[in-house]
């Protein structure tokens, strides 16, 4: 029933650029991500303060934030850049992936998905939107408290706008993946055989 919307043919091409090792987290996207909050530059130097800590940030005005399940998260993430416009930035934590959407997305997903025939096989989507918090990875991968719920990213931010799909994308995403998990088809994932634990996501495929 869904079908990847048109205006994804450009955003591949206004989509901001992933910094060569996707677990890092640029200065630019440092910032992108403190403007989330109140005080911006004040939570920009405890984090610099501290760069292996995690963080937790407001949802709903800058970005939004859909958690899935680990494994459907990650077919998700295959869909987008596989055969999509690519991803915002992604991390995961506690078992679940976090997918950074467009402010909005929240609100409007799961309405979109009530209406998909393939609703039943897409498990359950947590969505964060206004008065919702998540906690975020550290700034700079390594040793830290947070490596032990597998906190880390996966496309860290790398620019001071980096691009966002929306509702209508993710849902499109959820479908995709939904249809592949009960496929008997061989895929090709740009996750590393034999390593699902692989902390550098792999960008090569992107279009």
């Amino acid at each position: 029933m869904s079908t990847l919307p048109h205006h994804t043919a450009t955003a591949t091409a206004t989509a901001a650029t992933v910094p060569a090792n996707a677990c890092d987290v640029t200065p630019a996207g440092a910032a992108w991500l403190a403007s989330a909050e109140t005080y911006p530059q004040s939570l920009l130097t405890d984090w610099r303060a501290r760069p292996t800590a995690p963080a937790v940030l407001s949802c709903g005005t800058v970005f939004d934030v859909v958690s899935v399940p680990a494994v459907f998260g990650r077919q998700m993430v295959d869909r987008l850049w596989h055969e999509g416009p690519g991803s915002g930035p992604v991390a995961a934590h506690r078992g679940r992936m976090l997918l950074f959407a467009t402010p909005g997305t929240a609100r409007r997903l799961p309405s979109l998905l009530a209406w998909e025939e393939w609703a039943r096989a897409v498990p359950s989507l947590l969505c964060h939107g206004p008065g919702d918090a998540v906690t975020v990875p550290p700034l700079s991968p390594g040793q830290h408290p947070g490596d032990q719920l597998g906190s880390r990213w996966l496309v860290a931010p790398g620019s001071r706008r980096p691009w966002l799909p929306g509702p209508d994308v993710v849902l499109w995403a959820c479908v995709r993946a939904a249809r592949a998990a009960t496929s008997p088809a061989v895929r090709i994932s740009i996750f590393p055989r034999g390593d699902q634990s692989a902390k550098v996501y792999d960008v090569s495929r992107r279009r």
